[in-house]
């Protein structure tokens, strides 16, 4: 499989639009990434996370809802997917997240990439009023919502009866453009229950990691797709990089001045982070990855909303070399 490029586009969550004041300006900024990307050929895809509080510290700062704007984005945007990494399960009743990526998967005219998973930020989990259940009962009531969200692509007439959602026949017209149904990414490294379910289910998964913790993890994904059947070489392995691009010769200090200081961090509290390098050093550290069984890469670039230059020097100057 030909290795394939995605980016996050600023949105908030990551403190990226911080240095923006006006809430329209913070959207307009985010979507000339959009369209910058998507005038890139070497990019597949842009990407959203499902989040409402912001990281690595919490502030009353603007985060774009992901759905919203995954369905605005696609309408500002012509060529690229659009997808989550990823839709928290537990914030949406599966049914309506299933008819939600429906109807964005026909208003982007079979664009979307759903990105699914079973959430993890405790402290907006508690705020918005879902409480936080057990690791246990969260991981459980993912695999339903992910059998549910099938059944609603697939089915005219849908039942489901789980321990923690139900479905009875529930009409979800259309049900998309893609077939058999939107292409569903599968957020998570859980061996038992995540990874089974990207067997079952999904066209990509996405995990993290050193590239020794990727290639377990694709080990034990192609036991599993072994045990339903399922052709290994058709499911995209991804994972998400946070790059600090450096031109060659820039003091090291000087150049990541203004990403340590959004995020409080030390170099050393960045470079445990990010990748911070030139562009020769990034394709040594993905290539490492890709070698592990890595074949689409979503990148993060910090401080994107206010110079795309990053986005050209990564398609020019690492892509090719991958």
């Amino acid at each position: 499989m030909a290795i394939q490029f995605g980016t996050f586009v600023p949105q908030g969550w990551r403190l990226d639009l911080i240095e923006i004041a006006d809430p329209i300006e913070k959207y307009e900024a985010m979507t000339r990434v959009a369209q910058a990307v998507d005038k890139l050929e070497r990019y597949d895809s842009i990407w959203v996370y499902d989040h409402f509080h912001t990281v690595p510290r919490i502030e009353q700062e603007a985060v774009f809802e992901a759905w919203t704007i995954t369905a605005a984005l696609a309408r500002d945007t012509q060529r690229v997917k659009v997808g989550q990494m990823v839709t928290c399960i537990g914030y949406r009743n599966p049914a309506l997240a299933a008819k939600i990526a429906s109807t964005v998967d026909v208003l982007s005219h079979g664009r979307l990439y759903c990105g699914i998973g079973a959430g993890w930020y405790e402290h907006e989990w508690r705020a918005y009023g879902f409480g936080f259940p057990e690791t246990r009962d969260r991981m459980r009531a993912f695999r339903e919502a992910t059998q549910i969200m099938v059944k609603m692509w697939t089915e005219e007439t849908p039942t489901f009866e789980g321990n923690y959602f139900h479905i009875r026949g529930p009409i979800n017209e259309p049900r998309g453009i893609q077939k058999p149904y939107p292409s569903l990414w599968i957020g998570g490294g859980g061996e038992q229950v995540t990874l089974k379910l990207v067997a079952q289910y999904g066209n990509a998964a996405n995990f993290g990691g050193s590239p020794e913790t990727f290639r377990q993890k694709c080990a034990i994904l192609r036991e599993h797709c072994v045990q339903v059947g399922r052709s290994y070489d058709t499911i995209i392995k991804s994972t998400n990089v946070n790059i600090l691009l450096l031109k060659p010769g820039a003091n090291r200090e000087e150049a990541t001045r203004a990403v340590r200081a959004t995020y409080g961090w030390s170099m050393d509290d960045l470079e445990r982070n990010m990748i911070v390098g030139e562009p020769a050093y990034v394709v040594e550290r993905l290539a490492a990855l890709r070698d592990a069984g890595a074949d689409y890469f979503i990148t993060y670039f910090p401080r994107i909303a206010y110079d795309h230059e990053p986005l050209y020097i990564f398609a020019e100057q690492v892509a090719p070399h991958l």
